[in-house]
This record gives C-alpha cells, structure tokens and sequence, in this order.
C-alpha cells in the first residue's frame, strides 16, 4: 500500500513561524513511538509532574515543556499505522527524538524496530539526538533495557548521540534521569 503524504503546511513557514515566539534556548523534540506506548502520559508527566487521564492522540499534541534553563517545544505524534506516515511532516528543525517502547509490547517491537530506522534514515533527523524510553517498566514481565536495545538495533547506530533509559511512566521513574541526559547532551556542540 502506497500512502502520499503531504507536509507544506507543517514543513518550514507554520513551524518557523511558531516556534519565532519563544526564546533562543527552546529545543524542538518530537516524541514518537508506537500506540500505545506512553507518549502523551510522558508529555504530561513532564509538563505538569503527574498522570494525567489521556486517550490515544490523533493528530498530535505540542507543549511547552521547561526543564532546568532550557525550554523544550515539545511534539507528541500519535503512534497508530495510519498517522505514522506523517511523522515526517514534522522533522524539519527537531533538535531531540524521544522515541518510547512498551516494554511489554513483545509482539511489536519488530515494528518498532522498523519505524525507528526508517525515522533516523531521513535527512532532516540525521543531526537529532535520540533518546529511547523503555516505558512500562513498572509492570512485572517488562522486556529489560538490555532486550529494548538489542530488539531495536541500538548498538548499529554510527554517528548518532543516542542514550536508552527504563522509564515508568506513571511513576514517573527514570524521567528525570533521561530530561538530564537530554538538556546535557542538546547544549553540546554538534
């Protein structure tokens, strides 16, 4: 199945002229992921430090997202088949992926695998920081960071600053940790 996707308006004037209203230290990160896995529970735990009652994102969501002396303009992009395609429509200028796996989800990791390498293969991501959320690690029976990164293919990545963390979203585990590394590794020079 061929799917055309078309980007104009989310690709250069809409998203230069958005992001011309804050400051010189705002980040743009997108954080991707399959359905299902935590995004938006992230995006929220980040923003406002607790859980807040989500349902699956059509479309996205973009919030402002303040972590130490950065501010991060931060995309959350649903995750299910039909708007993964246009994913792309969203790289232009992204300084940070946040890609998270349900660590439980064993029977799709394979497609998580795929997403992310067809992702890191577009030229406008090929400067992007990648930061891999293994969510869900609350749950008993969770795949480990060591199964995470094998499933995906993490230790292959040449030329990419990349760093995998064991996340619990609803708890909260393992954010703050990842948000250092983050803010560390986008003010060091590319």
């Amino acid at each position: 199945m061929f799917i055309s996707v078309t980007c104009s308006l989310f690709s250069g004037g809409f998203l230069s002229y958005f992001s011309g209203f804050f400051g010189n230290k705002e980040r743009r990160i997108l954080i991707l992921g399959l359905d299902g896995a935590g995004k938006t529970t992230i995006l929220y735990r980040l923003q406002v430090g607790e859980v807040v009652t989500t349902i699956p994102t059509i479309g996205f969501n973009v919030e402002t997202v303040a972590y130490k002396n950065l501010k991060f303009q931060v995309w959350d992009l649903g995750g299910q088949t039909s708007i993964r395609p246009y994913w792309r429509c969203y790289y232009s200028n992204t300084d940070a992926i946040i890609y998270v796996v349900d660590s439980m989800d064993r029977d799709r990791i394979g497609i998580s695998k795929q997403e992310l390498v067809s992702m890191l293969e577009e030229d406008e991501l090929k400067k992007a920081i990648l930061v891999v959320f293994a969510n869900k690690q609350d749950i008993e029976g969770a795949m480990t960071v060591s199964e995470v990164t094998s499933a995906l293919g993490l230790t292959a990545l040449k030329n990419r600053k990349y760093q995998i963390f064991k996340t619990s979203a609803i708890k909260g585990e393992g954010l703050d940790e990842a948000m250092e590394w983050l803010s560390n590794t986008v003010l060091q020079p590319k």
